[in-house]
């Protein structure tokens, strides 16, 4: 059973080239079904079938799993069988009739402008730290991007001169603009910082940690959690935050959804469509609170 959850790992990974999290997402709610279609005599993944989805969705439900949980549990596995399928191994998938928990939308947590430009003001221009966590907070509300396409970032992904950026993000790349005071953090930073702290001269890492290597994403998540307590904003505030505030304020001032899902990177439409719901969510909360008859 283990070689099939191997061979789905370089599937997800080599050709179908997902997101690290996605992947490690994928495979770990796939090993919880394994380990317990073994606890319950099912040796081979092979042998699945509907009846076994369910039962395991159903010991989810009694755990006490979140509807949530269990649907993208769900997802996993019947993306798995998907994948079993298409290599001949199966010839039907066991989770492809089975009913998705109800769910409850929620919806991103969202930024208002001002409480945008009190996160952005935290990190002060006074020493290299400061300048180089100002350009990397000024950079993901400009361009919305990604954390992991954030640190991921080179050198020559930058054009300064021409105002733009250039990301690669799930196999595809795009270009995205900057706003002149994103153009004049990265210049700062790039100029006067960067030089001075990059371990190596061949360094190509964008933005990088005070040993002079490349930034991880549990660096950066540190950072954000930093700059929101000397905010003091109220709002559970992560690196998806500025990416969520991004497309809500360009879509709140007049921006298409073709252009938004262009410059953040989906595949589908429908994935940007959920801002649509966020900003119609929040002029029923506006109506509610203002109209005297409401």
């Amino acid at each position: 059973m283990i070689d099939y959850v191997a061979e789905y790992t370089r599937y997800l990974s080599e050709e179908k080239h997902a997101q690290v999290n996605t992947v490690s997402s994928y495979i770990r709610d796939l090993n919880q079904f394994r380990a317990w279609l073994l606890s319950n005599g099912v040796t081979d993944l092979r042998r699945v079938r509907k009846e076994n989805v369910n039962a395991y969705l159903q010991y989810m439900d009694c755990k006490g799993k979140s509807p949530a949980t269990i649907t993208r549990s769900t997802a996993s596995i019947r993306s798995f069988y998907r994948y079993m399928m298409q290599r001949g191994t199966m010839k039907q998938n066991p989770a492809k009739a089975v009913a998705a928990a109800k769910v409850e939308r929620k919806y991103p947590e969202i930024l208002t402008g001002r409480e945008v430009e009190l996160f952005l003001e935290q990190p002060k221009c006074v020493d290299d730290k400061g300048f180089r966590d100002h350009a990397m907070l000024e950079l993901l509300y400009a361009t919305g991007i990604r954390v992991s396409e954030l640190i991921g970032m080179n050198v020559e992904d930058v054009n300064l001169t021409v105002g733009f950026i250039r990301c690669i993000g799930h196999g595809k790349e795009r270009i995205i603009p900057l706003y002149a005071a994103a153009v004049k953090a990265l210049r700062d930073y790039m100029e006067l910082v960067r030089p001075r702290i990059i371990a190596e001269e061949g360094e190509r890492a964008l933005f990088v940690n005070m040993n002079g290597e490349r930034m991880s994403r549990q660096g950066f998540w540190k950072i954000v959690k930093f700059y929101q307590e000397k905010a003091e904003i109220n709002k559970d505030i992560t690196p998806h935050t500025l990416r969520h505030s991004f497309a809500v304020h360009l879509l709140e001032n007049g921006a298409d959804l073709h252009s938004i899902q262009e410059m953040l990177g989906h595949a589908d439409i429908s994935s940007t469509q959920v801002y649509t719901h966020v900003v119609q969510k929040q002029l029923k909360d506006v109506y509610q609170k203002a109209h005297p008859r409401a």
